[in-house]
């Protein structure tokens, strides 16, 4: 039998055990997904100090997160790509704005009812992936003035007819949304 603090011991070790590997390593990615983590650990950051300048990737996939400090943002600020893809997230931290070199951001799976706005004014991305969120509204005129972006993924989001007919002229990257539902007959 497998107690509860066995498994949270473990879970612990493997993200030790990662956060060695980037560090000793001194790679530019750091895969923490399917650690089980509820908040990004305090002791990260202490751990990787003299290495946080080349972190230019993160995965913090499939775990439990319910939100992104404005501290991991404002330390791993030469992130190029983040995937923060199967959490529990709704908002991200204003500071997602500082990071100047961000082309991609995976928020596929969480629950933003809004698109996160503060994403607009990240002109280096090029990728957004929202698929599988709560999202009707877009703002539209933001997002056509994103000069680096090249796909907004926003399948499986209830997104409003209108925005369909309003984006397509207006935005010169890939939109990705569901087909349309049929409209019942009356």
């Amino acid at each position: 039998m497998i107690r509860k603090g066995d498994r949270m011991g473990e879970a612990v070790a493997r993200v030790a055990r990662k956060v060695n590997d980037t560090v000793e390593n001194k790679t530019d990615s750091l895969d923490l997904a399917n650690c089980k983590l509820m908040t990004f650990p305090i002791g990260i950051y202490k751990a990787m100090r003299s290495v946080t300048e080349g972190i230019h990737c993160i995965s913090l996939a499939n775990n439990e997160l319910k939100s992104l400090t404005s501290r991991f943002v404002t330390t791993f600020n030469q992130l190029r790509e983040l995937n923060l893809a199967g959490n529990y997230l709704h908002r991200l931290p204003e500071e997602i704005t500082s990071l100047l070199h961000l082309r991609a951001i995976n928020l596929s799976r969480n629950r933003f009812r809004h698109f996160p706005e503060h994403l607009a004014a990240v002109t280096t991305l090029e990728t957004i992936d929202l698929e599988e969120n709560e999202i009707t509204e877009v703002p539209v005129e933001k997002l056509a003035s994103m000069a680096s972006l090249r796909s907004l993924n926003l399948r499986a989001n209830p997104v409003n007819p209108e925005v369909r007919l309003l984006v397509r002229p207006l935005v010169p990257f890939d939109l990705l949304l569901s087909p349309e539902e049929p409209v019942p007959k009356a």
